[in-house]
């Protein structure tokens, strides 16, 4: 019978290999049982042994061995960590006894403060110092297994060699095309998209570093990878919506410890009119100033009962509008300042020390760390150095003639 069709080019040449690889995948049946040539028929002999499918494969025997020896060594860690945990338990409540505590109630804090008046050392490095923490804090996390018994991997980025690291570059790039494509949106709809989300604050926080990013994939990677890994959050964090994966971002950003938040703002009082007011003193020189900051207003400036023409100089009346600026609140508020002492540079620094401490009071704590980063609310101790004995100032010498 003559084909319709010409045969492919595979069928037109012998080719056991395809022919059987054909074979398994199209007729599954023919996988049933699987004929194997035996010692005899290889030395000569006419006899065939039969291997069922029941059986495993040399593959699957070894992808069996090493998650056997995988689970052995896992239960030998964990065993080796309930030791641990035991010894610590039983040492912690040594120290809770020796130092008249309670054990039950003894915490890491008393255990470290415990150790320190017990042991004093004047050892510099802080890990060469006797300790006793928890052994989870001290062993490195185990990473866990990633195949199956049949060797099939549970990440899909397991031949990456470092799936994790790779999962959190892919999670970025997707997230960073979904804002692409919702600024798209927005471009074509003709909307503002400064209205559609708020800008993303993340000068209170910096990037985890080397170290926590490899704890945080339990993976051996480089310092290129970990450039790779900043430069990809930098782009998403620089993108007009990055707002809208916020909770994404911070996940991998260390809150900074604001120096502002431990300044004690001025308390927020309410005069007669019911309008409020803080007020501060500040110093500069032999200046002494005190100033109230009325919110709101309409950015009045009394000094002195004059206005702003009290300072001839242009550089003194910028001095003193500084913090305004900085706070965006030019124009909202009024401002009523005594100033005393001194000239006019020291009497400018003291109300514009004193304009800052009062406008703590009606800010939020990132433009209270904007105002003290700008130094706005450090004294400044200079003052006129006085003259020397034997000097013709306070650093210059008499003429020395030799004749």
């Amino acid at each position: 019978m003559a084909l319709s069709s010409p045969l492919p080019t595979f069928f037109c040449r012998p080719n056991r290999k395809l022919y059987s690889r054909l074979c398994l995948t199209i007729f599954p049946a023919l996988n049933r049982k699987v004929t194997t040539v035996s010692s005899d028929l290889i030395n000569g002999g006419n006899q065939s042994v039969t291997k069922s499918d029941n059986q495993p494969s040399a593959k699957a025997i070894t992808i069996s061995r090493s998650m056997k020896a995988y689970m052995e060594k896992v239960k030998k860690h964990d065993e080796l960590m309930k030791t641990e945990v035991a010894d610590y338990e039983i040492g912690k409540r040594h120290l809770a006894n020796i130092m008249g505590a309670d054990p039950d109630t003894f915490t890491q804090e008393d255990v470290d403060r415990a150790i320190e008046y017990l042991l004093p050392n004047g050892l510099f490095d802080k890990k060469a110092r006797p300790m006793l923490k928890n052994p989870y804090e001290i062993y490195p996390k185990r990473k866990a297994a990633e195949f199956t018994f049949e060797g099939r991997p549970f990440h899909w980025l397991y031949f990456t060699t470092s799936p994790n690291y790779y999962n959190i570059l892919y999670d970025i790039t997707w997230k960073l095309e979904g804002l692409k494509t919702l600024e798209d949106q927005l471009y074509n709809a003709k909307k503002d998209i400064s209205s559609e989300s708020k800008p993303l604050n993340i000068a209170s926080s910096e990037w985890i570093t080397f170290d926590q990013l490899k704890n945080k994939v339990l993976e051996k990677i480089q310092e290129k990878d970990y450039q790779h890994f900043i430069v990809m959050m930098e782009r998403l964090a620089s993108h007009p919506l990055a707002s809208k994966e916020e909770e994404f971002i911070m996940q991998y950003r260390n809150k900074l410890h604001l120096a502002s938040a431990a300044l004690i703002a001025p308390p927020v009082e309410t005069d007669a009119d019911g309008r409020s007011f803080s007020w501060a003193e500040g110093r500069r020189k032999d200046s002494w100033a005190q100033v109230k900051v009325y919110k709101p207003g309409t950015g009045q400036v009394t000094i002195n009962e004059k206005d702003l023409s009290y300072f001839s100089n242009l550089l003194y009346r910028e001095t003193l509008l500084f913090p305004l600026s900085v706070t965006g609140l030019l124009g909202q508020v009024d401002i009523v300042a005594d100033a005393k002492y001194g000239g006019p540079t020291g009497q400018a620094g003291a109300i514009r020390f004193a304009l800052s401490q009062a406008l703590c009071a009606f800010v939020s704590d990132d433009i209270k760390e904007q105002l003290r980063l700008s130094g706005m609310l450090t004294r400044d101790p200079r003052k006129r150095e006085r003259k020397k004995p034997g000097q013709e100032g306070a650093r210059k010498k008499f003429t020395w003639k030799k004749r």
